[in-house]
């Protein structure tokens, strides 16, 4: 039987920089659905919206953000479902 080593090899920490949500930082208030360019970078290639903990934004922009894309949707400046969009 083997015997279990009583060394335990810890990782370094990764380090990553800091989200931060764009919208605070730059002072943006209003989401325009009507701006299907700025709302691309929220969506990813099957069409579904990226989570905050992958863009980084606040909860409450979030919402706008997902408000602002389903108008966009609804009046078919966004595709609901997309094969490779980007």
């Amino acid at each position: 039987m083997a015997k279990k080593s009583n060394y335990r090899f810890s990782k370094a920490p990764v380090v990553r920089p800091k989200k931060y949500c764009r919208f605070k930082k730059s002072g943006i208030k209003y989401i325009d659905y009507k701006n299907a360019d700025f709302l691309m970078p929220f969506i990813n290639e099957q069409g579904k919206l990226l989570p905050r903990r992958i863009t980084g934004t606040s909860l409450k922009y979030q919402r706008k953000i997902a408000t602002a894309v389903k108008r966009a949707r609804h009046i078919a400046l966004l595709p609901y479902v997309a094969d490779q969009m980007k």
